[in-house]
């Protein structure tokens, strides 16, 4: 019997697609917060390239996937205890901890979950591996994976290529990603490319709105 196989980068289908947010939280985000980073000023690159590029085109999509009723997910590093004994042995080696009072944890007010949005702790890197998204999104019917955030090297990294290993079509929107240098960012995208539709913000939002109108008709 032979199979049709879709395509990574398929239209996006309605009630079937999610917009996941990836450790977009102040302390990563506003200089003078990451203990692992004390010497990075406001210049730094990654500062930069988040303040100018990143979260103005995640606001886009966003507010794309609001209005045309795509599902939105946030995922945060934050332990689920106070002195983190329940972190991941990385995260306790690295050593990583966000304890659930520290308000420097949560994401900045414009990216912020607004109403029911689901917003998930983890410790690791990877959202599938500390967390319940995988049987979320099956409950929710999702089949497009549309992914943003931080590292682009690291976290992102995770989530595309294991999100893919559970058969989801994920898209990468490379603009509205980041890492500490551009290097690593470029290499992270063709490394993991292979597992995603690597897109950018204005493409995304076109498809997310594409979604909103189809439904009004």
């Amino acid at each position: 019997m032979t199979m049709t196989l879709p395509r990574r980068d398929e239209p996006f289908g309605a009630g079937q697609t999610a917009l996941l947010l990836v450790d977009m939280q102040r302390i990563w985000l506003e200089p003078g917060l990451d203990p692992g980073h004390p010497d990075w000023g406001a210049d730094h690159y990654f500062y930069r390239r988040t303040r100018e590029v990143v979260i103005p085109n995640q606001m886009r999509l966003l507010a794309a996937a609001r209005e045309s009723g795509v599902e939105v997910m946030h995922t945060i590093i934050q332990s689920l205890t106070e002195d983190g004994r329940d972190r991941s042995l990385d995260h306790k080696l690295t050593p990583i901890h966000i304890p659930p009072s520290l308000p420097e944890g949560l994401p900045p007010k414009d990216l912020a979950p607004v109403g029911d949005e689901i917003m998930l702790p983890k410790t690791s890197s990877g959202i599938f591996n500390s967390t319940n998204v995988d049987y979320l999104l099956r409950n929710l019917g999702i089949r497009h994976l549309v992914v943003a955030g931080v590292l682009t090297d690291q976290c992102v990294d995770m989530t595309v290529r294991d999100g893919a290993d559970r058969g989801y079509l994920v898209t990468c929107v490379s603009d509205a990603c980041a890492a500490p240098t551009q290097e690593r960012h470029e290499t992270a995208l063709k490394a993991f490319g292979g597992y995603c539709w690597v897109a950018d913000t204005a493409t995304v939002e076109a498809r997310f709105r594409a979604l909103g109108r189809a439904d009004a008709a």
